[in-house]
């Protein structure tokens, strides 16, 4: 059965519960999203909900230099110092700076874009559709479906996961709260290339 982005939206809004996860259980539940939910609960992920209004105070600031040409800093933020010094919470700050370094993101997620970079591409993205001939009646869907790219390409959430391209960073750090229990929030990063 096919599983429309809708319905994983609608999951995911619900649960709080990463991409994939959503559309495994939405298939499986042959697109009910109540019985999807159920599936969740039982196999213990529609609790991030929970997790995910949790304050995160402690964490660790990262880093990773590739080949002595880029650099990245970013801090990570979790519940407790316990998690800090967690070896799995560790090796995800350290998958993170280094996806950073890979990736180049501007903006750690879609909230963080402001008005007049996202106005400046949709207008960009609106004479674009115009000069190549697009109909007026189509020019909106054509512009935000670019924009929803763009977020995928410049906010660090959003990517796809360099280490595992099928989930984005997202659902990467949402599986890590699962397994570690505690909020995981990326606060920050900056991220240096030799001659810029």
């Amino acid at each position: 059965m096919a599983i429309s982005a809708d319905l994983v939206k609608e999951l995911r809004e619900k649960t709080g519960v990463g991409f994939m996860e959503c559309k495994n259980a939405l298939r499986e539940a042959n697109g009910n999203v109540e019985e999807a939910v159920t599936i969740l609960r039982k196999r213990g992920l529609a609790s991030l909900t929970k997790k995910s209004g949790r304050e995160t105070k402690d964490g660790l600031i990262g880093s990773y230099v590739h080949n002595g040409k880029i650099g990245v800093m970013v801090e990570v933020n979790c519940e407790t110092d316990f998690v800090a010094r967690n070896p799995d919470f560790q090796a995800l700050v350290r998958d993170i700076a280094m996806h950073i370094a890979a990736s180049d993101p501007r903006f750690v997620s879609k909230e963080d874009v402001t008005e007049d970079v996202l106005a400046k591409e949709r207008d960009i993205y609106r004479e674009q559709a115009k000069a190549s001939g697009k109909p007026e009646g189509v020019l909106d869907k054509i512009v935000e479906g670019r924009v929803a790219k763009y977020y995928a390409e410049a906010c660090l959430l959003e990517q796809p996961f360099v280490k595992e391209p099928s989930v984005s960073v997202r659902d990467h750090i949402a599986s890590h709260i699962q397994k570690i229990g505690e909020n995981i929030q990326v606060r920050r990063f900056v991220r240096y290339k030799l001659g810029e």
